[in-house]
This record gives structure tokens, C-alpha cells and sequence, in this order.
């Protein structure tokens, strides 16, 4: 039963206690799939492309399905977004516990939890945010938010590889499946009141007449550019690099306890993000984030591989992992306004995804053809290095329009 929104608006504290608590499910699970590459695979023998291109296809279906979930989310509030969302991811983690083949496993882990993932994570989230927060308190709001997801992975990783290792990851993937439906009762947090609805913003422009605008917009398009480069370089270590650690003979523990190090400092990187970004120039900071990662990564292949090594990369990289979220997402809603906040969140997120499917995708399949990751990390500084650039010039002043176009 659908329920009926009241008049009173939604309170700071509930929407990010109720948004943030999504993320952390959502975006916590999704960052301890790189656990489950090794098990899987020697199961079931398949190679490491094909576990990587389910993963890979993941990603873009996040990418593409988010644009229309955004839309939904503009257009009839989020929470019937949210419980769709959730509902998929459950069926989808219980598909990728049951597939028996390369094609099957593709379908639910790939096509099916990307469609859950569009509809409850980012996109949906900031644009409830974007509603129902004052405008100077937005970046940090969002800040807030993308820091959860970051506590998620730090809290969820470590409790995935115990489940992996007491239960076997088929019984792993079928406890996350339920507790991914804790999502359901969250959403009732997110339902939004009448007269502060998605339905109610009013709108000078359509659909088209949004997207036409960005896409012709050169900020826009270079927010989306730099998007790109996140994707490829967060899905890649974060799907790979316990794979890495292994064949370079570090312990499995090595690659959790980095993977909650890149969850944990991230609640700090993307809070500091969020913070600043209210009083800094957010193109400057973006520009300031992407650079920073070439050079941990360089640093980081130069000097002796050890645990420490890891631990000190993984607790710079994860400072860097999602602060570009708040500081991009804030940019489009300073640019554009919110009245199509979700559905052009959504469609730079989509960038990102593309970025995040050749990550994970050329990772499984340069190491397949060469044995070695070396190319894949070679290619995340020289695209830090360009992300950096290209964001520079965006210009973060409101879009001037010279007549209201009729919706």
C-alpha cells in the first residue's frame, strides 16, 4: 500500500539518519564483491574475466538504469523508487548465490543488482537531500551522506569476508540478501510531504529541455568527463585489489583489513569533502582529489610491497575514494537547481559507471591476456592526471536563462 505524504516537511536529522542508513547497506555490500572474485572462481572454474565482466556489467547497469531512476525520483518521490530498489537487490543476491553459469551470473549479479543499486544509492538519496535541505547546508548534507556509504564499507567488508569464511559465500550471499531489505523500513523515512514533493517542485523546463540544457552546457559536460575517471579507478581497486595483494603473496586478511581502511577513511575524506566544499571552490577541490590519487598510486607501485605498504595506501586512497561525490553532486544542483536534481545526478553518475565497467572489466581481462594488473594501474594515474585538468575550467555559478521555457 502506497503511503500517504503529510504536510510537515522532512527534518534534518531524519533525512540523514534514514538516507545515510541506506547508503551504508547499499553501497556496503556492493564494496565487499571484490571478496568474493576468489571463491567463486576457483568453485566454479571460471576465469577472472568473466567474474570481472558481471561486475563490470553491473556497474553500467547502475549507470544507465539511474538516469530513469533519477527521473522516477523527480517525478513521483523516492520512496517508491527506494522499495523497488530494494526488492531487486535481494533477488539479485540471491541469484548471484544460485548461478550456475558465466551467462546466468552476468544476469543477476550484473544486470539485476545494478538496477537495485540505481534505485538506492546516490542519485535517489541526494536528490531527497536536494529537496528538503536548505541550499547552504546541501554540500554538507551531502557530505554526510556519501560519508555513510564510506562507514558502510568499513563496517560491512570486514563482517562479509567473516560471513564468507564461517557460512561459505553461497550461505554469505543469502544472509546479505535479507539484510538488504532493511532498506524497506527506511524508506518510510524518505516519503516526502506534500507540499515539499518531488511532484510539487515546480519546473520551468521538461525532461528534454533539462538534459539538452547540460549536455550543451560545457561544465557539465566536464563535471561528467571527471565522473568518468572516478568510476574507472574506484571500481577497479576495489574489485581487484585483493586479488593483487594475493598474487603478490599477502594474506587475505591483508586485502579485508585495506578494504575497511578505504571504507573507514573515507567517512573522514568525504565529510572534509562535503565541509569544504560549502566554502571553497569545489572545481578546485575536485581538481585538488583526482591529482592526489595519481600520486598515491604511483607512489604506491614504486616502493616494496608489505602490509603496511597496503595499509598506508589504502587509508590515502580511501581519504580520496568518494569525496568527489558530494562536491560533484553539489555542483549540478548549483548549476541547474534541483528541480532535475536526481534525473541529471543520474546521468553524470552514468559517466561514472562507464568509467567503473572498463575498471573492473579491463582489470579481469588485461590480468587473463598478461598476468599482471600493471597496465590498469598505469592507465589510473595517466586519467587522474587528465581529471585533474578537466576540471579546472568548470564554471560553478548558476546557469543563466534568459526565458522560463513552459514545461
Amino acid at each position: 500500500m502506497t503511503p500517504t505524504p503529510s504536510h510537515r516537511p522532512l527534518g534534518l536529522q531524519q533525512v540523514l539518519v534514514c538516507g545515510a542508513l541506506i547508503v551504508t547497506l547499499s553501497m556496503g555490500i556492493r564494496h565487499g564483491f571484490g571478496l568474493w572474485l576468489q571463491p567463486i572462481t576457483q568453485e566454479q572454474g571460471w576465469s577472472r574475466q568473466a567474474f570481472s565482466f558481471a561486475l563490470a556489467l553491473q556497474n553500467l547497469s547502475w549507470g544507465v538504469i539511474g538516469v530513469f531512476a533519477g527521473m522516477l525520483a523527480d517525478k513521483l518521490g523516492a520512496f517508491r523508487v527506494l522499495l523497488a530498489g530494494a526488492f531487486l537487490y535481494g533477488l539479485g543476491l540471491i541469484g548471484m548465490a544460485t548461478s550456475s553459469t558465466p551467462t546466468l551470473f552476468a544476469l543477476t549479479t550484473g544486470v539485476l543488482i545494478g538496477a537495485a543499486q540505481a534505485g538506492t544509492t546516490y542519485a535517489v538519496i541526494y536528490g531527497v537531500i536536494g529537496r528538503q535541505i536548505p541550499a547552504d547546508r546541501r554540500s554538507w548534507a551531502m557530505g554526510v551522506a556519501a560519508a555513510a556509504g564510506s562507514f558502510g564499507q568499513f563496517l560491512m567488508v570486514p563482517v562479509e569476508g567473516q560471513l564468507i569464511l564461517h557460512l561459505g559465500w553461497h550461505t554469505a550471499l543469502l544472509v546479505l540478501a535479507a539484510a538488504v531489505l532493511l532498506i524497506v523500513p527506511l524508506a518510510w523515512g524518505l516519503r516526502e510531504p506534500l507540499h515539499h514533493s518531488a511532484t510539487a517542485v515546480h519546473r520551468d523546463q521538461t525532461i528534454l529541455q533539462a538534459l539538452q540544457e547540460a549536455l550543451r552546457y560545457p561544465s557539465f559536460v566536464m563535471l561528467t568527463a571527471g565522473y568518468f575517471v572516478c568510476g574507472f579507478q574506484v571500481v577497479f581497486i576495489g574489485v581487484h585489489l585483493p586479488s593483487y595483494l594475493r598474487d603478490k603473496g599477502l594474506s587475505p586478511e591483508v586485502a579485508s583489513y585495506a578494504l575497511a581502511l578505504i571504507g573507514l577513511f573515507n567517512v573522514f575524506g568525504t565529510y572534509v569533502a562535503g565541509s569544504l566544499g560549502a566554502r571553497l571552490a569545489k572545481r578546485k577541490l575536485l581538481a585538488a582529489i583526482y591529482l592526489s590519487r595519481a600520486v598515491a598510486i604511483a607512489v604506491f607501485l614504486l616502493v616494496p610491497i608489505s602490509p603496511w605498504s597496503v595499509y598506508v595506501f589504502a587509508s590515502v586512497m580511501g581519504f580520496l575514494w568518494l569525496s568527489t561525490v558530494p562536491l560533484t553532486s553539489g555542483l549540478v544542483a548549483q548549476i541547474f537547481g534541483v528541480a532535475h536534481l536526481s534525473m541529471l545526478g543520474g546521468f553524470v553518475f552514468m559517466s561514472h559507471q562507464v568509467g567503473s565497467f572498463l575498471g573492473v572489466w579491463l582489470g579481469g581481462y588485461l590480468y587473463d591476456r598478461m598476468g599482471s594488473y600493471d597496465v590498469v594501474w598505469y592507465i589510473s594515474i595517466a586519467l587522474g592526471i587528465a581529471a585533474a585538468l578537466i576540471n579546472l575550467p568548470v564554471r560553478e555559478g548558476a546557469i543563466t536563462r534568459a526565458t522560463p521555457r513552459p514545461a
